[in-house]
């Protein structure tokens, strides 16, 4: 999935400013199909309105700048279902925090073993927020199902975290092993 079909199924839910489509795709519902920037968001607005795909409107705003609002247009709708309908591309999985881990022999246990509290923190508060989307959205069953489907993703990698991080802590320098570099 690329930008332009985002951007198509963001408006297939509704109405919505480039700004909307980037918080949608940040931390919103859509964050975990495809990254999508200011940069890349605006382009492929651009491009679908002149394709026909979507129009847009300016609305006026008190006491603020107006805004453009973009609507999926029936051509968009056909586009959008044509799109899913093409092969799926490999998932990308890029992390901070693997890359951390990769290296965390070069640092001090101590601050690897914060790390990976944190991290392991930030995993808990996602579930919380897929729990949380379940809970407060009326979902239809796809959206449940896609939903637990993170919330599985999410719990193994907690389970790895809890019961593999002292393998990392342990990898990680000790304050002996910098004592010694010193000396």
């Amino acid at each position: 999935m690329n930008v332009r079909t985002l951007c198509l199924s963001i408006l297939f839910e509704g109405d919505a400013t480039g700004y909307e489509i980037r918080r949608l795709s940040v931390e919103g519902e859509c964050a975990y199909f495809v990254e999508a920037s200011f940069g890349s968001i605006y382009p492929a607005l651009a491009k679908l309105d002149e394709e026909g795909l979507v129009t847009s409107r300016i609305e006026p705003q008190e006491g603020k700048p107006s805004r453009k609002v973009y609507s999926i247009t029936d051509a968009g709708r056909a586009e959008f279902v044509q799109a899913l309908q093409g092969p799926l591309e490999d998932d990308v999985f890029r992390s901070p925090f693997l890359l951390f881990a990769r290296f965390a022999h070069l640092l001090p246990a101590d601050l690897v073993e914060a790390r990976l509290t944190e991290h392991l923190n930030r995993h808990i508060e996602s579930q919380k927020k897929f729990d949380d989307l379940l809970a407060e959205r009326s979902s239809t069953a796809s959206d449940a199902w896609v939903i637990n489907y993170g919330r599985a993703i999410m719990a193994v990698a907690e389970h790895h975290l809890r019961t593999h991080m002292h393998e990392l802590v342990t990898l990680a320098r000790s304050e002996a092993d910098d004592r010694d570099a010193a000396e």
